[in-house]
């Protein structure tokens, strides 16, 4: 049984840093991209940030360039997302998802296992 359990969410001001984890069991990890993900209230969900098998290979959404850092630790079977420079507008529930694919997709139809999400509050 697959399983994705993210970590590290809470309350921050504006300005500050947060580092999500996603540990995951019950799958060859290093043969899974992964992606992080967010939904704020009364929004559709969003791709932040994924990474390949390569963990060269990444993608970043517009939104959070230059202040998101995605990456991975196929020895802990742990991806990271470290949040620098947070905003109020990054405040939402934060996903990690699994996908078959060799490399970083932004397609959340390519993932086929999720985690239940950790919340991350920003405040101004």
């Amino acid at each position: 049984q697959v399983q994705l359990v993210e970590s590290g969410g809470g309350l921050v001001q504006a300005g500050g840093s947060l580092r999500l984890s996603c540990a995951a069991s019950g799958l060859t990890f290093s043969k899974y991209a992964l992606g992080w993900f967010r939904q704020a209230p009364g929004e559709e969900r969003e791709t932040v940030s994924a990474i390949g098998w390569n963990p060269m290979n990444t993608y970043v959404a517009d939104s959070v360039k230059g202040r998101f850092t995605i990456s991975r630790d196929n020895a802990k079977n742990t991806v990271f997302l470290q949040m620098n420079s947070l905003k109020p507008e990054d405040t939402a529930v934060y996903y990690c998802a699994a996908s078959t694919n060799i490399l970083a997709t932004r397609w959340q139809n390519d993932y086929q296992y999720w985690g239940q999400g950790t919340q991350v509050t920003v405040s101004s």
